[in-house]
């Protein structure tokens, strides 16, 4: 198991002043103060915000009606939160499809849409393949403010005594954005409770990116093109086919200009301005709602047969993570049951978007009754599986522990809302029915078994 402390200083602000410097190079347009009709619709690539509209007026905002709380008598005594990453920069293979979309409407687009025309006259195409993945200041305050707001929902919890005793614990995937946004979580709770406390921040890739060490997974998944079939037969569809000649359409420009990293070239387009910027560009112009439809489906069903339902190791790949979560909760257990201190007031643990999915798949959650798959798109409209609704940039699972009077019990909460676990009835379950829920799970799952190439 990789680990390793990050100290404070540890690219706090790495690429700061680079990204900056080409923010201000740009011919940046003033923002049209207003939400693109499609940004619902952004997938993986969509705000915190969508998730939770409230916070578009006060970002520090809590809102009770969407917690269930247990009864009065019970009283939290531990809490895990396991987080995506905040908003970030595009990766080099995205910004190359960016770029060579922008060149395309730079050298084809012949119409007459103001549109078009800003997009020629007012726009640079600032993104470069240095960039890679970073956190922008956005996703800083992803995370500072998310801090703050745990800070409200569990005061007894992230308190100070608890983080200057060392009751607070820190992990982290070692990839840029995930160490900064835990650094950003860690100034958001500090200010948030007026104190300076070095709290320690520690690298573990086997538990955050476990998905990296799964050989199964990797050979069967992640270095098969044939595991991602549903989503090629679906690129190479009518739906798709529909939305690729409308775009051709809107820029006129011949039908076999637009293919569908185009069409995900553009809709990143759209997204990353908004997402980063706050910018509701022209890019977003270039789709209507069905066309968005359209992508965010495509993206779908890229999460579904990669992460989740669609193959069996996808979600035994986070057994890993599973068992690290209920190994420390049954060690919150004892500690109650024999009137000992509680070792671990908050674990926080940050990651990426396919560290949350496997994980919540393996929980038996966002499940349809039907598969996702290239040839039901039309009857999948009201689909469980929407990843944009529940791994935004700063996704979070909470698992909370309460003493309570008749027992303990854990609350699940996704994205600051209650979560009634499958097959259980109560929003704040005994935590000994739970276990026997996921018995299966607690006494198979092994990570080594599941992962080794037969």
């Amino acid at each position: 198991m990789v680990k390793q402390v990050v100290t404070t200083c540890f690219v706090l602000f790495h690429g700061v002043i680079f990204y900056w410097a080409f923010m201000t190079s740009c011919n940046v347009q003033s923002p049209l103060k207003s939400i693109p009709t499609i940004a619902r619709y952004f997938g993986t690539k969509g705000r915190y915000e969508e998730v939770n509209t409230y916070l578009i007026d006060d970002i520090s905002a809590i809102n009770d009606s969407l917690v269930t709380q247990p009864s009065s008598k019970c009283s939290a005594v531990h809490l895990t939160a396991i987080i995506r990453h905040g908003t970030r920069l595009p990766t080099i293979k995205n910004v190359q499809k960016m770029r060579d979309f922008y060149n395309l409407v730079l050298r084809n687009a012949s119409g007459n849409a103001n549109y078009l025309s800003e997009i020629k006259s007012k726009w640079t195409m600032w993104y470069t393949q240095d960039m890679d993945g970073q956190l922008v200041d956005k996703g800083r305050d992803d995370h500072s403010y998310l801090a703050q707001r745990l800070i409200k929902w569990f005061p007894s919890l992230l308190s100070e005594d608890n983080v200057r005793n060392g009751g607070l614990k820190l992990k982290t995937s070692s990839k840029h954005r995930c160490v900064n946004s835990t650094i950003a979580f860690r100034m958001g709770l500090m200010e948030g409770l007026n104190i300076e406390v070095d709290v320690n921040i520690t690298v573990n890739d086997t538990l955050m990116r476990y998905f990296d060490q799964c050989e199964r997974y990797v050979k069967e998944v992640e270095s098969n093109k044939s595991a991602l079939a549903e989503m090629k037969r679906f690129h190479e569809g009518p739906e798709m086919k529909r939305a690729m000649e409308k775009m051709a359409d809107r820029l006129e420009v011949p039908y076999a200009s637009i293919t569908d990293d185009s069409m995900e070239a553009a809709f990143y387009l759209c997204a990353y301005e908004f997402t980063i910027r706050d910018l509701n560009t022209p890019w977003c112009q270039l789709f209507d709602e069905s066309d968005a439809q359209v992508m965010e489906y495509a993206n779908d069903l890229k999460q579904y047969w990669k992460r989740s339902y669609g193959h069996e190791i996808n979600s035994k790949s986070s057994c890993i993570l599973f068992h690290d979560l209920f190994s420390r909760l049954d060690r919150i257990e004892d500690q109650i049951n024999t009137k000992s201190s509680v070792s671990e007031a908050v674990m926080v643990q940050v990651g990426h978007a396919e560290t949350l999915i496997p994980l919540l798949t393996l929980l038996d959650l966002f499940k349809d009754d039907t598969p996702l798959k290239s040839t039901n798109f039309a009857t999948q409209q009201n689909r469980t599986f929407r990843s944009g609704r529940f791994v935004p940039y700063a996704a979070n699972l909470l698992v909370v522990m309460y003493d309570c009077s008749d027992g303990i019990r854990m609350g699940v909460r996704l994205n600051e809302k209650s979560l009634t676990l499958p097959g259980l009835s109560d929003p704040v379950p005994l935590y000994k029915d739970v276990k026997k829920r996921y018995s299966a799970l607690l006494s198979g799952c092994d990570q080594d078994i599941v992962c080794k190439i037969s």
